[in-house]
């Protein structure tokens, strides 16, 4: 496994990881118009894959190579915003519980102590919650978003870096 700086040429790789482990991984705690809302099956990949550009982006490859491109197999992605949010991390549906999450986690907050940040936020889903919790964050609220016509319940929490004083 390597740890490498998104660029476009993962787009529609990402794109593809984010909605097939949306659609799996959270399906027991969100329904289907919601799963839909979160992650629908197209979007604008120029718009979307230009969030990934804007933020500080990492993507896991796996050894494993593509069928259709021979490309190395992206098994996670994660972005943080330079003000520290933590706004997309996502593995594979087929590699949870592998620690790839705890391996873009650990970059994506180690990035944030580098740009001297005393705290990192995160809207976590009720699935991603517990892993989260497990890593410090602290619950701030529990909120209700709307995304696409669809109420979905997520979490505010915060995590202090090593730079707090």
């Amino acid at each position: 496994m390597n740890i490498k700086t998104y660029e476009p040429k993962y787009c529609q790789q990402v794109y593809h990881l984010f909605y097939e482990t949306v659609h799996k991984i959270n399906q027991k705690d969100y329904n289907k118009k919601q799963l839909d809302s979160w992650a629908p099956l197209t979007t604008d990949l120029k718009k979307w894959c230009q969030s990934l550009l804007d933020n500080y982006t990492i993507v896991i490859e796996s050894n494993e190579t593509t069928e259709k491109t021979n490309n190395k197999k992206i098994i996670g992605f994660g972005d943080i915003t330079k003000e520290g949010y933590l706004n997309r991390l996502y593995v594979h549906k087929d590699h949870n519980g592998k620690g790839i999450g705890t391996l873009l986690a650990n970059e994506l907050e180690t990035h944030a102590i580098s740009l001297g940040l005393l705290e990192i936020t995160t809207h976590a889903s009720i699935t991603a919650k517990p892993f989260f919790e497990k890593r410090g964050y602290k619950l701030i609220t529990k909120q209700t978003v709307e995304r696409n016509g669809q109420q979905l319940i997520n979490y505010v929490m915060k995590k202090q870096t090593k730079n707090t004083p």
